[in-house]
C-alpha cells in the first residue's frame, strides 16, 4: 500500500492505495477557517495542519485494517505557497500566510526595483506575484522583525507536515518553484535572489525530485499518527504537481483544468517556457526532467462556495447545481467576475474585485449560480488564450479538482474551452498523485510516466454542445476587467 497526504486549504485528506491504483482507504479532517483579520489577508495556523493529519492518517489506517506496517511508502501534496516561519527548535514563529492571501504587493513592487521584473523572471521564470513565498517573509522582515529575526527554516504547508512526521527539513522541486527562491531553469535554490533580498540560504530546506526518498518516519511521528517507524517518505510535489501526475498529465499536448478552491490549468512541458509578461507559472514538474506552465484563478471553487454560505446556507452544492442547471447556457446576460482574492492569470492584480455584472428584474437564483460556474471557467478560460499566444499545444483536457464531480459544470466547461473534455475513472486529485509518486520512490513503478500509465483510465468524454453561445459569452466577459479596474481606480 502507498499513501498519499493532501494538506489541502480547507483540510487535510489521507489516500491508501495499491499498485494497481485502487483506493484501499480515504479520510478527510477539515481545518478551521481561513483567517483575514484584515481585508486581502488570510493566514492558518500550522499545528491545525498537522492536527488534521493526525486524524486523517489514523483514521485510513483503521479503514485498511489497521496494519499500519503494511504501508510501504508515504508521498506529501498541499496547497502551494504559503510561508511557514520556525525557530531553531522547530516552533511555529507565527501564523503561516498562505497562497491566497494579498497583502504583500508593496514587497512585489521593493522586488521589481531592486532586481528588475525582466532580471526577476530570468533568474526563477516567475514574476513577483503576493501569492509566492518570498514576499511573505518580506512582509514579516519589514512589520514584524523581531519575529522576523528569530527564523531559522522556511517550509510550505505539507513540507512543515512532513517535519512533523519525520524530524526533517525537506522541499520538492515543484514546491521550491512557487518560492520565488527557485532557480527553476536549473533545479536549484537561487543565490542570485536570496542574496538580492537578503534571505540567508541556510533557511532553505533540502530539495529533492517528487519522488525521491527525502527522510523516514520517526519514533515521534510514529506515536502521533499510528504509522510504522522508518516508513520511507518521499518528497511528493505542490497541490498542482501532484494533481498533474494523479492525472497522467506528463505530456505535450496534454493539459488538465481543475477547480478546487482555486482554479488551475496546467500544462506539461519538456523545458521552461516562460511568458515574458509573466502571466503564467513556469515550474518543475514533479516528475523529473520535466517543467509545467500553469494558470492560476484564485476564486474558483471558492465562488461557489461564497455564494452558497452568503446567499443558500441550507443548500448542497448538488442541490445548487441542479438548480443552476434550469438557467440557460449564458444565464441570461448575467456574469461573474470572480476575483475575491485578487487575480493571477492574466492580470496578476491583487486589487481585483468580484462582482456580478447584467443584472435584471428577470433573472433568478438559478441564473446567479450558473454565472458563478460560468464565470469561473471563463477566468480559466483565460489562460488557454495564453497557451495558445505562446504556442503551447492542447490535444487533450482532462478535469479534476470538486468541479469535475459537477456533471453541470464538467459540460460548462467543455463549452467554454470549446473542445472536449475528458472525466477520470478515479480523480483523487493531489493525493493520489502523492501515492503515486510514493510508489514510484521505492520501485513499484520504474517511473513516474509509468506509474500514471498502469493505474489512470479514462471514464467519460464530454463534447461541446453550446461552444457558439459561450464563444460568444466569452468575448463580452473580457470586456468585464479593464471597466471594474477603471471603476475601482486600480
Amino acid at each position: 500500500m502507498f499513501l498519499g497526504i493532501d494538506v489541502g486549504t480547507g483540510g487535510t485528506r489521507a489516500l491508501l492505495i495499491d499498485s494497481t491504483g485502487s483506493i484501499l482507504a480515504s479520510c478527510s479532517t477539515e481545518h478551521a477557517p481561513i483567517s483575514s483579520p484584515q481585508i486581502g489577508w488570510a493566514e492558518q495556523d500550522p499545528e491545525d495542519w498537522w492536527r488534521a493529519a493526525k486524524a486523517s492518517i489514523r483514521g485510513v489506517i483503521a479503514q485498511s485494517g489497521g496494519n499500519a506496517g503494511a504501508i510501504r511508502s508515504i508521498g506529501l501534496t498541499g496547497q502551494m505557497h504559503g510561508c511557514v516561519m520556525l525557530d531553531d527548535s522547530g516552533s511555529v514563529l507565527r501564523p503561516a500566510l498562505i497562497w491566497c492571501d494579498q497583502r504583500t504587493q508593496p514587497q512585489c513592487d521593493w522586488l521589481n526595483a531592486t532586481i528588475g521584473r525582466e532580471r526577476l523572471i530570468e533568474w526563477t521564470c516567475n514574476p513577483a506575484l503576493p501569492n509566492f513565498t518570498l514576499t511573505k517573509l518580506l512582509w514579516v522582515r519589514e512589520h514584524q522583525p523581531e519575529i522576523f529575526q528569530s527564523i531559522k527554516h522556511v517550509l510550505c504547508p505539507k513540507d512543515y507536515v512532513r517535519f512533523r512526521l519525520t524530524g526533517e527539513y525537506a522541499m520538492d522541486m515543484q514546491e521550491a518553484s512557487g518560492t520565488l527562491l527557485l532557480d527553476v531553469t536549473h533545479r536549484r535554490w537561487s543565490q542570485n535572489v536570496a542574496d538580492a533580498a537578503s534571505i540567508p540560504m541556510e533557511w532553505l530546506p533540502q530539495l529533492f525530485e517528487g519522488p525521491e526518498v527525502c527522510a523516514r518516519i520517526s519514533e515521534a511521528g510514529a506515536l502521533s499518527t499510528g504509522l510504522a517507524t522508518g516508513t520511507p517518505v518521499i518528497a511528493g510535489a505542490g497541490d498542482q504537481g501532484a494533481g498533474a501526475v494523479g492525472m497522467g498529465v506528463l505530456s505535450a499536448g496534454s493539459v488538465s483544468a481543475t477547480i478546487g478552491t482555486s482554479g488551475v490549468v496546467f500544462a506539461s512541458t519538456d523545458k521552461p517556457v516562460k511568458d515574458p509578461l509573466g502571466r503564467l507559472h513556469t515550474f518543475c514538474h514533479a516528475a523529473p526532467g520535466l517543467w509545467h506552465v500553469m494558470g492560476v484563478t484564485n476564486g474558483a471553487g471558492l465562488s461557489l462556495r461564497y455564494f452558497r454560505d452568503t446567499f443558500a446556507p441550507q443548500q448542497n452544492y448538488d442541490a445548487l447545481s441542479t438548480e443552476a442547471a434550469t438557467a440557460p447556457p449564458g444565464s441570461d446576460g448575467l456574469f461573474w467576475a470572480p476575483y475575491l482574492f485578487g487575480e493571477r492569470t492574466p492580470h496578476l492584480d491583487p486589487n481585483a474585485r468580484a462582482a456580478f455584472i447584467g443584472i435584471t428584474a428577470s433573472h433568478k437564483r438559478a441564473h446567479f449560480i450558473r454565472a458563478v460556474m460560468e464565470g469561473v471557467a471563463f477566468s480559466l478560460k483565460d489562460t488557454f488564450t495564453l497557451f495558445a499566444e505562446l504556442g503551447i499545444p492542447v490535444e487533450r483536457i482532462r478535469l479534476g479538482g470538486g468541479g469535475a464531480n459537477s456533471p453541470l459544470w464538467s459540460a460548462i466547461q467543455a463549452d467554454v474551452y470549446g473542445q472536449s473534455v475528458e472525466l477520470l475513472e478515479a480523480e483523487e486529485g493531489g493525493a493520489f498523485g502523492a501515492a503515486l509518486l510514493a510508489g514510484t520512490g521505492v520501485g513499484a513503478w520504474a517511473s513516474v510516466e509509468e506509474a500514471c500509465r498502469q493505474t489512470i483510465r479514462t471514464k467519460a468524454v464530454i463534447e461541446p454542445q453550446h461552444a457558439a453561445v459561450m464563444a460568444a459569452a466569452y468575448k463580452q466577459y473580457r470586456r468585464i476587467y479593464p471597466a471594474l479596474r477603471q471603476i475601482a481606480g486600480n
